[in-house]
C-alpha cells in the first residue's frame, strides 16, 4: 500500500527554467562566454548545479577551475534571482492539498543545493512536506538510492509503500533503484519517451491524476 509521495522539484514541482537558464546566461557573460536559448536548459539541469556548469561552459572550458569559478559566479546571481519568474505548476497545489487530505506522508528530494531547496519549498509551499532535501554534503546524489532510502526510513516507511514522482530519467531511476513506485510526469522538463525507457510504471498528464494512480494501486492490494 502506497504511504508516501517524494516529489524531485525543478520540472516537477516547480517550473524554475526561466530562473536557472537566466542566472547561467548571466554568468557565462560575465565570463565573456557565448549563453544558451532557454529551451536547451531542459536538459542542462536535473544531475545538480556542478552538471549544470559543465554543461553550459564551452567543451574547452570544461575543467575544474572554471567550472568552480563559473559556478560562484551563479550561486551569487541565482542565489539573488531564484524566485523571480520559478513558480509551482498549476494543479499543483490542489494535488498537494489532495494527498495530505487523504493522509499521505510528502516529501521532496531534489539534486538542487540543499538550502536552495529549503528555502524555495518553503517560500513555495509552506510546511505542506514533511521531510526537504537537497544534495547533501558526502552523499551521492539522485538517481543513487541513499539519501531516499534515509528520507523514508525518517518518514517511516518501506521502499514498497513510497511513490517516487519526477520529470525526468534520473527520477525514474532513483525509483527503481529504490524499490519505489516510478510515476512521470509529462509537463516538466524532459519527454515521455526518457521516463519510459528509464522505468516509468505511470505518467501523468496533470497533477490531479496521480491521485488515480494511488487509488489504483492500493485498491490492487
Amino acid at each position: 500500500m502506497i504511504k508516501a509521495v517524494v516529489f524531485d522539484l525543478d520540472g516537477t514541482l516547480v517550473n524554475s527554467i526561466d530562473d536557472l537558464a537566466d542566472s547561467s546566461n548571466a554568468a557565462l557573460m560575465e565570463l565573456g562566454f557565448p549563453t544558451h536559448e532557454v529551451e536547451k536548459y531542459r536538459y542542462f539541469i536535473g544531475d545538480g548545479m556542478r552538471k549544470l556548469i559543465e554543461r553550459i561552459l564551452p567543451q574547452e572550458k570544461r575543467y575544474d577551475e572554471m567550472i568552480e569559478t563559473c559556478h560562484k559566479i551563479f550561486r551569487r546571481i541565482y542565489d539573488e534571482n531564484y524566485l523571480n519568474k520559478t513558480a509551482a505548476y498549476e494543479g499543483i497545489y490542489e494535488m498537494l492539498d489532495s494527498l495530505k487530505e487523504k493522509g499521505y506522508k510528502l516529501a521532496v528530494i531534489s539534486n538542487k543545493v540543499d538550502v536552495m531547496a529549503k528555502k524555495i519549498v518553503s517560500e513555495l509551499f509552506g510546511s505542506v512536506f514533511d521531510f526537504v532535501s537537497g544534495k547533501v554534503d558526502n552523499l551521492p546524489t539522485k538517481p543513487d538510492p541513499t539519501l531516499t532510502l534515509s528520507i523514508m526510513k525518517e518518514m517511516g516507511v518501506e521502499p514498497n509503500e513510497c511513490a517516487f514522482v519526477g520529470d525526468s530519467g534520473m527520477d525514474m531511476l532513483t525509483a527503481v533503484n529504490t524499490g519505489a513506485l516510478p510515476i512521470g510526469v509529462s509537463w516538466g522538463f524532459r519527454g515521455r519517451e526518457e521516463l519510459l525507457e528509464n522505468g516509468a510504471q505511470y505518467i501523468i498528464d496533470a497533477p490531479l491524476h496521480i491521485m488515480d494512480v494511488l487509488e489504483k494501486e492500493n485498491a490492487e492490494l
